[in-house]
């Protein structure tokens, strides 16, 4: 999928066992007569995309819309400055917004950060396909799930969107609701809420049935940072990676997506979520803070952001003497810029350049068998009551 250099897949030893999953699924239609009381394994079924034409409509159907944050369209720098200007310019993300902003988004930011990303994106994309590996995970997602979920019925429809770039929420919304749904659970795939993340989801959820004069049903999926089963499938995915390394790590790093700490003073329970995550994680692995360590990454701009960082973090650690380091990413549903060049790139480069060693970047849950497992889990939580 990328030419980045991360640990393969191996199966993990979470329970219960994960349901076997074909590894294309095209179907976003679940197809059954009646519901599962546990997770059964995925059929065939009639394939379906976003491009396809007028799909079977349904009575009473059942949507289900997995959402991710977003990816450039191509690995250009148009395409990049298109989607960072989307991304940078919703207040969510950057909440002061002045003239002196826009004037350095669009004279400073923009034309020299979307050249850089544009050849960050290219060491990274997924050339068969030609789309960044975090859109080719997020639509595998939704696939296998429709596959899980299939024996709810037909009337069980699952889709994916992108908060920025395509496919957009709104035009994933329209084609569900077209297709027959009038009940809808929106997944926003942040295991730690924040507004710059599962907010910014809703914002635009809402900004959409604002247009509508029938409104569907709507739930949105939680942040699930202390879901028992998102740690023990964090853990035992973990554990099954350190097996198959060829070195023993000194320090595990757990690094999650940095944001301003001015917004966790305005009440963003990000900080705390993470903190929580990671708390549970050393309970689960029974490791202490020193072995297993978080740290939070991808720093924008001057302001003070959520601390200790990332990369100063992995500096140190190999100044002081680490040999072996393994870096894993709770935060992130998939792989994408932030894990597979940040961390697996830059961080590795900064790493061995201090005197490390061994650097390894753990890949995300994925579209894995106890990712999926996860995120079906979850899905059939929410949707208590509607099948």
């Amino acid at each position: 999928m990328s030419d980045v250099q991360t640990v393969p897949e191996t199966e993990t030893t979470a329970k219960p066992a994960p349901p076997e999953l074909p590894p294309e699924e095209p179907a976003v239609t679940a197809h059954a007569d009646a519901p599962a009381a546990a997770p059964p394994a995925a059929q065939n079924s009639e394939p379906a995309s976003h491009a396809a034409a007028a799909p079977e409509k349904v009575e009473r159907g059942i949507g289900v819309l997995l959402v991710n944050l977003g990816t450039p369209d191509a690995p250009d720098a148009k395409a990049v400055r298109r989607y960072l200007k989307q991304f940078l310019s919703d207040p969510r993300v950057i909440e002061k917004r002045g003239l002196t902003w826009k004037l350095i988004l669009n004279g400073v930011i923009l034309p020299i950060r979307s050249r850089r990303k544009a050849r960050d994106y290219k060491r990274i994309w997924n050339t068969d396909k030609n789309e960044s590996p975090f859109k080719t995970i997020t639509r595998s997602q939704a696939e296998k799930l429709a596959g899980i979920l299939e024996p709810l019925g037909k009337h069980v429809i699952v889709d994916w969107a992108m908060r920025y770039a395509n496919p957009s929420i709104a035009s994933r919304l329209e084609a569900l609701i077209a297709r027959g749904c009038d009940r809808l659970l929106v997944m926003p795939l942040y295991p730690q809420y924040a507004a710059a993340t599962t907010a910014t989801v809703a914002d635009e959820v809402f900004r959409y049935l604002m247009t509508l004069r029938r409104q569907p049903a709507l739930r949105i999926l939680p942040a699930y940072y202390d879901d028992p089963y998102y740690i023990e499938v964090l853990a035992s995915s973990l554990k099954a990676e350190l097996k198959a390394l060829p070195f023993a790590p000194d320090v595990i790093l757990l690094s999650y997506h940095g944001m301003p700490k001015e917004c966790v003073l305005k009440g963003d329970p990000y900080e705390a979520q993470c903190v929580r995550t990671t708390e549970l994680l050393r309970a689960q692995l029974g490791l202490d803070e020193d072995k297993l360590m978080m740290t939070f990454q991808s720093r924008f701009g001057r302001a003070r952001w959520l601390e200790p960082y990332t990369i100063q973090t992995v500096k140190a650690l190999a100044k002081k003497g680490v040999k072996n380091l393994v870096v894993l990413t709770p935060g992130f549903s998939a792989d994408c810029l932030e894990t597979l060049e940040e961390i697996a790139v830059e961080n590795a480069h900064v790493f061995k350049r201090y005197g490390g060693e061994n650097f390894t970047a753990i890949p995300c849950l994925n579209d894995s068998e106890a990712g999926m497992l996860m995120i079906w889990q979850l899905a059939m939580r929410e949707l208590k009551g509607w099948v």
